[in-house]
């Protein structure tokens, strides 16, 4: 039954300019809930991120879950230069401190024209790893102008990370999402939060189903 929903989700997401093309899931968790959650979205256009990490905000806040967007937690300086692992082990310990046991990750990881098709699909089997390996990885998309060619798919991940007290901080789910030639920004955004939010209550994470 959870094969055909899962199936039946990717159809009806198929139709926006929004595309679920994975929907990994920790075989590990059956439930995950989180006390406090950081939204980022790793973008070198602020509006942009400052507008995402908003609307998402407001999902959690609707689910009385406690979200935060990464612009109100980390300083003004945090992207102007690229960090080292144990910086960001630093950022880790601080978020536990602040008592944050989750992280929901959002970036652009690029497009058809940028990829060939094998190393899209080796991409999408690495499913091990935690949010400072994912974040070393992918910071040039802050300073890299040219990061990103012209093309008409944008392709995007969101992954939820666990950093709970006293747990393995690891990957909990990923979603790689496509993005069809995005003419009005808003609607896009506005589609790949619905179909982030979709896709997380399916998995029993977080998020849960109205019933």
């Amino acid at each position: 039954m959870k094969k055909l929903s899962a199936l039946l989700l990717l159809v009806v997401l198929s139709c926006s300019s929004t595309s679920l093309v994975e929907n990994w899931k920790n075989p590990d968790i059956v439930l995950f809930d989180a006390q406090k959650v950081l939204i980022v979205g790793m973008t070198q256009n602020q509006d942009a991120r400052e507008s995402f990490e908003a609307q998402l905000q407001k999902e959690f806040t609707k689910r009385n879950v406690e979200a935060m967007q990464s612009l109100d937690v980390f300083d003004v300086s945090f992207t102007d230069k690229r960090k080292t692992e144990k910086e960001l082990d630093d950022v880790e310990e601080s978020l536990l401190d602040k008592g944050f046991d989750a992280i929901l990750f959002t970036k652009i990881t690029g497009s058809e024209n940028r990829e060939s098709f094998l190393s899209a699909i080796s991409r999408l089997d690495n499913h091990k790893g935690r949010f400072n390996d994912d974040y070393l990885d992918n910071q040039d998309i802050y300073y890299d102008d040219n990061y990103y060619d012209d093309f008409n798919v944008y392709h995007a991940e969101t992954t939820l990370y666990c950093i709970c007290a006293g747990k393995d901080r690891s990957m909990i789910w990923r979603g790689s999402i496509d993005i069809s030639d995005p003419k009005n920004i808003e609607k896009s955004v506005d589609d790949y939060i619905q179909l982030v939010v979709t896709a997380m209550e399916e998995q029993d994470l977080i998020f849960r189903k109205e019933k």
